[in-house]
């Protein structure tokens, strides 16, 4: 339990003082017109207060990634309580702070147009490619998830098959997805979001207490080793931050946070909304790794479970903890928590597209058809998942490899722009190109990606980041002689 404590010290005292630095960096002006109100039409560009811009975050960026990831990646060990606050602090907390408020001093820019603004044409193609494969994928999967665990555990049917009580549960995920899509964002996903998202809190908050309630032994950092004693023998780097993602660094949260700075109205909103919502996941994560933990310590899992079936361990701590009823509320949770990010991933896709295609999102005719469009896709792509034998896992690894991708795009983005108006962008390269490494390192040795032994990535891996870090800097150094106007708010 002392390591666990120490990662609450390091993941609160932490965020206190670099969420402090972050914003002292920034300076949010509480007299700037954000784009929420000078912009405002009704459809994205909506105003609304910050509890409920808060709470809206927290569950977009959530989705299974805090409750799922950890209890796999705690496998890795007990160094999980140190990684996780760490990550999340230097690393997921300042990526989506950093591009929520870039995204409000440019007029509410979505990732592609900030990427293309501060990277240029190049990466900017690359990025479309990466975030459309990645927002289809978080649409598939946050279809699939739910609804095989509502199948499964709340209806108690066979969610193994495409038969037709699985179909009729993801008609009825599509149908809320398409209604979601389409209606302005203040209909149903600012009415409905913040009551999830505290319910989703106070859910962590009971599992927290309930680790020291029912006395869940949690193992040492000192009795296990630092790292590689995972029971597949996995390796710590890259395979742990591609297990947890969502838990310390996603490169999904920076295309919510975009989204909802569409609604802030106000930008000292913004430690609130996007550092501090990071660190709640944070908290999140680290409760639900604890109580995994616990609960094979306990012998009410087995690290297969954890690897296998870990939607399933989370009605076993529940149960335990809470009883019959919070078990059935634990699952409840995990399905409206992969809900909730799977309807803003393909809202945020038909903004991007939208936006890059310059269709006006003001006519329903054109919103419409986007979405069917995008809709259409998604269908293609869960066919296969529910069809094929390993379907499932390949959808799974490369949505994840995919997520830390986009992370790496967007600590360049911030970088330059750091560098442009002569900000310490040494916040910004650090975590940038350690995630170069890892998705390099992932990609380069995995099956589905080249196959290469351990030692070829890991060289390759070190030439990749390092050529990251060096031409991000130096396109930073050169857009410093370009105009103004291309990088302060129009």
């Amino acid at each position: 339990m002392i390591t666990f404590i120490i990662g609450l010290v390091i993941l609160i005292g932490g965020a206190a003082v670099y969420g402090s630095i972050c914003d002292k960096i920034m300076k949010p002006d509480e007299n700037v017109k954000t784009p929420a109100v000078k912009l405002n039409d009704g459809v994205d560009y909506v105003p609304m207060n910050k509890w409920r811009n808060t709470l809206i975050e927290l569950l977009d960026i959530a989705g299974t990634g805090p409750v799922l990831g950890p209890i796999q990646g705690i496998l890795f060990g007990p160094i999980a309580f140190i990684t996780i606050p760490i990550g999340c602090v230097i690393g997921g907390a300042f990526h989506d702070y950093m591009s929520g408020m870039i995204s409000l001093r440019n007029n509410g820019e979505q990732m592609p147009s900030l990427v293309k603004r501060f990277l240029g044409e190049n990466p900017y193609k690359i990025y479309n490619v990466f975030i459309c494969l990645l927002m289809l994928l978080v649409g598939a999967v946050f279809i699939y998830t739910p609804g095989d665990l509502f199948v499964a555990h709340i209806l108690h049917g066979d969610a193994a098959s495409l038969n037709s009580t699985v179909i009729t549960v993801y008609a009825i995920i599509f149908g809320y997805y398409l209604i979601a899509t389409l209606l302005p964002i203040d209909k149903i996903i600012g009415k409905i979001y913040p009551i999830f998202g505290l319910i989703l809190l106070l859910s962590a908050v009971g599992i927290f207490f309930g680790l020291f309630i029912n006395g869940y032994p949690l193992t040492e950092i000192w009795e296990t080793g630092v790292m590689n004693i995972h029971p597949l023998g996995e390796h710590f780097i890259p395979m742990f931050f591609v297990t947890v993602a969502c838990g310390i660094t996603s490169g999904f949260h920076s295309t919510q946070a975009t989204m909802i700075a569409r609604s802030v109205t106000n930008e000292k909103h913004g430690r609130l909304v996007y550092y501090n919502t990071m660190i709640a996941e944070g908290f999140i994560a680290m409760a639900w790794a604890a109580a995994a933990m616990g609960a094979v310590n306990l012998g009410l899992a087995t690290e297969e479970n954890l690897l296998k079936t870990a939607a399933i361990v989370v009605g076993v701590i529940a149960k335990d903890m809470l009883g019959d009823i919070g078990g059935m509320i634990a699952v409840l949770g995990v399905v409206v928590l992969a809900i909730t990010s799977g309807d803003t991933a393909l809202r945020s896709l038909r903004i991007m597209l939208a936006d890059a295609l310059k269709i006006d999102s003001s006519k329903k005719k054109n919103t419409l058809t986007l979405a069917l469009i995008i809709f259409a896709v998604v269908a293609g792509v869960l066919f296969f998942a529910k069809t094929n034998a390993s379907g499932f896992s390949v959808l799974w690894r490369y949505f994840s490899w995919a997520n830390e991708t986009i992370a790496v795009f967007a600590f360049a983005m911030i970088t330059v722009y750091m560098i442009k108006h002569d900000l310490p962008y040494v916040m910004a390269i650090i975590p940038g190109t350690f995630y170069m490494y890892i998705v390099s390192t992932y990609i380069l040795h995995v099956p589905i990606g080249f196959g290469l032994d351990w030692t070829l990535s890991y060289i390759l891996a070190a030439v990749f980041s390092a050529a990251y870090a060096f031409f991000t800097v130096k396109l930073g150094k050169k857009m410093l002689s370009e105009p103004e106007h291309r990088l302060q708010t129009t």
